[in-house]
């Protein structure tokens, strides 16, 4: 199951990221975390040492070459955009596989495995979009064949910046973090106006509350989408500050009322099936959206026909 942690910049995202993740770690679940944001502190707040792996973000052509293996439709990674689709003959990933893909992106941050997008370079500045390294991401996510029990949690970029690419529609449930306060709820306007369009599920987490008024406004300008909260918490400050210990068992120490929301949070995540048919019809209808707007003309190839018609989504049947 695939999570997206979405908010305005400082609401703690990337912090509820990092706790849901160890959350699901400590429970002995496979997880796999992803730095989808432009600023890279997911591994500091998953704490412990990391372990480096190569980033996705300036590795994309070989990940582009890897990802589509035999499909006759795309004859070479230069003519991969970050939508296309898999097809029959592209090569699909388990989460955590054994194969050359994961070997060389995932490294481990306070026992979690992470994958990073990697941030911008000197030969980036002033001529480069955060968006193509996040391309990696998206062709990670269309060639994944995750299952019930297995979690990929993403931090994505602060605002509503993620509608800037199909990335969004990658998601079973997407986790926007807000505090209570009108530039907290700001941003969960934007999202739920243009989830509502493609039938994308969002819950509202609020975040950082610290007494009943604030739970009130919070329920007063967000209504149903209010999933759960969690309180302003005193082990989250000695964590960014290094001081609450590192791997998933130091969530043990975490106030109950905010381990209780994490679990709030899976529960939500495993109530609703994997609806492979819309993650593909979604998939596609971005890439002809790409396809039509840049992708042919940059390219000079009909990118359409990379739409395989008869490819079925989802894992095998299991005997």
């Amino acid at each position: 199951m695939r999570i997206a942690f979405v908010g305005k910049g400082g609401s703690g995202k990337t912090t509820l990221s990092a706790l849901f993740s160890r959350h699901l770690a400590r429970s002995g679940a496979p997880v796999l975390a992803i730095d989808g944001d432009i600023n890279q502190h997911l591994a500091e707040a998953l704490g412990g040492e990391e372990e480096s792996a190569l980033p996705l973000g300036t590795h994309v052509s070989g990940i582009k070459n890897f990802l589509r293996g035999d499909n006759p439709r795309i004859p070479s990674p230069e003519a991969m955009i970050k939508t296309t689709p898999p097809g029959r003959g592209s090569r699909l990933l388990r989460p955590l596989g054994e194969d050359e893909l994961h070997a060389r992106h995932v490294g481990r941050a306070g026992g979690v495995p992470l994958m990073v997008t990697g941030e911008f370079d000197e030969s980036d500045l002033g001529v480069a979009c955060y968006h193509s390294k996040l391309g990696a991401v998206e062709l990670y996510l269309s060639h994944l064949l995750d299952g019930p029990g297995e979690y990929v949690v993403v931090d994505m970029t602060a605002g509503a910046d993620a509608f800037a690419s199909g990335l969004f529609t990658r998601f079973d449930i997407t986790f926007l973090v807000a505090e209570p306060t009108r530039k907290g709820v700001s941003v969960y306007r934007q999202y739920r106006d243009h989830a509502e369009q493609f039938g994308i599920r969002i819950a509202v987490v609020g975040n950082k509350v610290t007494c009943e008024d604030d739970l009130l406004f919070l329920k007063e300008q967000v209504g149903d989408d209010l999933l759960t909260h969690l309180d302003q918490s005193p082990w989250v400050r000695a964590a960014e500050q290094g001081r609450a210990g590192s791997g998933p068992d130091a969530l043990a120490s975490l106030e109950p009322h905010n381990r209780h929301a994490l679990g709030i949070l899976r529960e939500a995540v495993d109530s609703h099936p994997r609806d492979w048919d819309r993650l593909h019809r979604h998939a596609v209808e971005f890439h002809l959206r790409n396809v039509r707007a840049w992708a042919d003309a940059r390219t000079g190839e009909d990118l359409a026909a990379q739409v395989d018609p008869d490819y079925v989504p989802g894992p095998p049947v299991r005997p």
